[in-house]
């Protein structure tokens, strides 16, 4: 275990830190989906960017999680990688 699995072990006991964590997986599940998807196809950010008619910067932005996808751009990004979207409530 290194030093960042530590802290985070030791910080999840926080319930305020806990629920904050929480709240921002769906951000990184997407993220990690998104990136996923376009490194499986080879693509550059810039070649799913153009294909989508987004910036690079707009894409890296999503990408780091900087930027909170809008559903239409999801839709866009997943038409872009040839796939469909697929939302589940849990």
């Amino acid at each position: 275990m290194d030093d960042l699995d530590r802290y985070l072990k030791d910080a999840l006991q926080d319930p305020e830190f806990r629920a904050e964590y929480e709240a921002l997986e769906p951000v990184y599940a997407v993220k990690k989906q998104l990136i996923q998807a376009r490194l499986e196809q080879n693509l550059t950010q810039a070649e799913l960017a153009r294909r989508i008619g987004i910036s690079r910067s707009a894409l890296a932005r999503l990408e780091s999680g900087n930027f909170n996808p809008t559903l239409k751009n999801l839709q866009r990004i997943a038409h872009g990688l040839g796939k469909t979207l697929t939302l589940t409530f849990r």
